[in-house]
């Protein structure tokens, strides 16, 4: 009788094997990610992406962080959320104008918005035609409602020094065509400011003009020289008066520092962002905004998301603005006009760099100093221009040369047919001058 014959064994599964399947599909979505990636409309559709997404979820957590203190106030929950709304609708209408206006056309309007904001500013000054709220006179009041005009100066500057710079960029390297006269006009905007004062709003404006320089390809020395005094100004301004004094001091004495004294709003920021944890403690749950944390709605936003909606919430929040940050350095890469790469590069910076230093103080890495957290924090002013800044954003993004190409052959859709949008026209270099020439005299 033969001996049975014994099948071969298979050969064990081995830890790569197991994980091979995990590879393919990631491999799969990273190949389906860059070809969606490499699309003509990409950029364009990721800007309003994420400007429909931070709207409404702004206007979400504006409703819920401000509830119980309106109500309070009023005897309606919903006072703040219909006020931002209002301005959330006047905000769109800017958004459409800053989406249709031709690039063109807007960098020969930036000279005259920057000489209105200048006026603006000036007229903001004057007793009887400013209001002062919290202890700065810089807002007009309309019937119920307050402007502040040093929003809209902030992109004036963006518009009108990009157009100086970009006429300059062949002698950028020359510290003095890099400084005149952009460096100049900004000190005025900053000493207008600081008269008010509004320190967060001074701040705001000298982040611009860094990012002017920086991408306008200004030396590095000339930056940082910059920086520098912009950093020492602000140490001056904050020492120069007492409840900035208090403010700093808290900041950095966080440890020892009277948790009810000027340390209390950051304190409470803090114990918020706690009970939060991982999830958060349900949307309209929070604790904080039954006047434990000032400017719920406001400033301190953030410290409300972290506490209702958890880590999630606000690592979400942060996936925003990072899409933000790479968006629009996409769209700047991608454009050919360099006045628009120029403007679309300080725009995004400007942006990003308000989130993060909003963010910034609630977490206790920065001291406070009244930055809102762009299209989520509650404000008229801020919330109208931030989505006209949005507006260009997205005009730009339709006049990369493949999103022009893509829209004059393929038509531009539904929506954008209801909204009338004209079509993107490809960008042409002005003609070279011709030369002068010179006669000499014998």
């Amino acid at each position: 009788m033969s001996a049975p014959t014994r099948r071969p064994r298979r050969p064990a599964r081995t830890s790569a094997d197991g994980l091979a399947p995990a590879r393919a599909a990631v491999a799969r979505g990273t190949k389906a990610l860059q070809a969606w990636l490499r699309r003509p409309l990409t950029s364009l559709h990721l800007v309003l992406g994420v400007f429909g997404l931070l709207t409404i979820f702004g206007l979400v957590m504006v409703l819920s962080a401000s509830s119980v203190e309106a109500y309070s106030a009023g005897g309606s929950s919903y006072s703040v959320f219909v006020r931002q709304l209002g301005f959330c609708a006047v905000g769109l209408v800017l958004f459409y104008l800053g989406l249709r206006i031709p690039p063109r056309r807007m960098r020969a309007l930036a000279p005259w918005l920057l000489i209105g904001g200048v006026v603006l500013l000036v007229a903001v000054l004057v007793p009887g035609v400013g209001v002062v709220r919290n202890g700065s006179r810089s807002w007009f009041a309309v019937g119920s409602f307050s402007l502040q005009p040093s929003e809209g100066v902030r992109v004036a500057l963006m518009l009108w020094g990009a157009h100086v710079l970009v006429a300059r960029r062949t002698v950028m390297h020359r510290w003095k065509h890099a400084l005149n006269p952009l460096v100049p006009v900004t000190l005025l905007l900053l000493t207008l400011l600081v008269l008010e004062p509004d320190l967060g709003m001074t701040v705001s404006v000298g982040i611009v003009m860094v990012a002017l320089l920086w991408f306008g390809g200004a030396p590095m020395k000339l930056i940082a020289a910059i920086a520098a005094g912009g950093l020492g100004g602000a140490v001056i301004l904050g020492l120069t008066a007492g409840y900035r004094v208090s403010r700093i001091t808290a900041f950095l004495s966080s440890d020892t520092a009277d948790p009810l004294g000027p340390a209390y709003q950051a304190t409470q920021a803090l114990y918020s962002l706690a009970d939060g944890g991982l999830f958060g403690v349900g949307l309209g749950q929070g604790r904080a905004k039954w006047d434990y944390l000032p400017n719920a709605h406001n400033d301190f936003i953030f410290a409300i998301i972290g506490e209702e909606l958890g880590l999630v919430g606000a690592l979400a929040v942060l996936a925003l603005f990072a899409t933000l940050a790479y968006t629009g350095l996409r769209i700047a890469k991608r454009s050919t006009d360099p006045w628009l790469r120029l403007v679309t590069a300080t725009a995004t910076a400007s942006l990003v760099v308000q989130a993060a230093i909003n963010i910034g103080y609630v977490v206790g890495l920065l001291p406070v100093t009244g930055l809102q957290l762009p299209l989520i924090s509650s404000g008229g002013t801020s919330l109208v221009v931030t989505m006209f800044v949005f507006g260009m954003l997205t005009n730009a993004a339709r006049h990369e040369p493949e999103a022009v190409a893509a829209l004059r052959s393929d038509g531009q859709g539904r929506i954008a047919s209801f909204l009338r949008l004209p079509l993107p026209e490809p960008y042409r270099a002005p003609a070279p001058r011709p030369p002068v020439q010179r006669t000499v005299r014998r």
